[in-house]
């Protein structure tokens, strides 16, 4: 995985024209400008701190196939949701559950966040694949909660969630640990955000 360059826009473009990617993310490419905003979005969101996107490449020969990120991204209280695509081309090869599977275990065993859910609709059976070929365990259902072109869908959620929270809260009376707990969350998230993201040293004006 690698950080999103603005060049990536055509990439981009291609990609949401494919017919899954455009139902089950409820989204649409007009042109490469329009996606080459997107991906400036993306990067502010590492400026903000509110989201974390990277692109999904393959190791032979860095060819881009897939878009991974973490989104509504609380370092306040250490959890965030994970969303993912790939190319047609890829799917069945184990691609998407390998950057997922990274993608979470930096964020709970480096960043430090508590908990990363994956909500997919329960007619995406290959969203729900992945999520468990990465190691999220099912968790609930949300009744009717995302509206595709074809109507309203149940939501399967999954989850990987950080078992540990030992050194967090110390000697701290109960009516002010959680507020100690978020503090401590924010700052370490937050140092860690800006110091192990890869890509991140030397890129701050991006």
């Amino acid at each position: 995985m690698r950080p999103w360059e603005l060049d990536d826009a055509r990439f981009v473009y291609e990609a949401y024209q494919d017919p899954a990617i455009q139902h089950w993310t409820r989204r649409r490419a007009d042109c490469e400008i329009e996606t080459r905003e997107w991906i400036a979005r993306w990067r502010q969101g590492w400026r903000a701190e509110t989201d974390a996107h990277w692109a999904v490449v393959r190791s032979s020969d860095g060819a881009l196939v897939g878009w991974v990120a973490l989104c509504c991204l609380d370092l306040a209280v250490g959890r965030s949701e994970c969303r993912y695509w790939i190319l047609p081309s890829v799917r069945g090869q184990g691609v998407a559950p390998a950057a997922v599977a990274a993608l979470a275990s930096w964020a709970l065993d480096t960043v430090g966040l508590h908990r990363i859910e994956i909500a997919h609709p329960m007619a995406n059976h290959a969203a729900c694949r992945v999520a468990l070929k990465s190691g999220f365990v099912p968790e609930s259902t949300r009744r009717s909660a995302q509206l595709h072109a074809d109507g309203w869908h149940d939501v399967h959620v999954h989850v990987s969630v950080q078992e540990s929270a030992e050194g967090l809260v110390d000697e701290v009376p109960p009516d002010r640990a959680l507020g100690h707990v978020q503090r401590r969350l924010h700052r370490r998230g937050k140092d860690r955000l800006r110091d192990r993201i890869p890509g991140r040293q030397g890129r701050q004006d991006r």
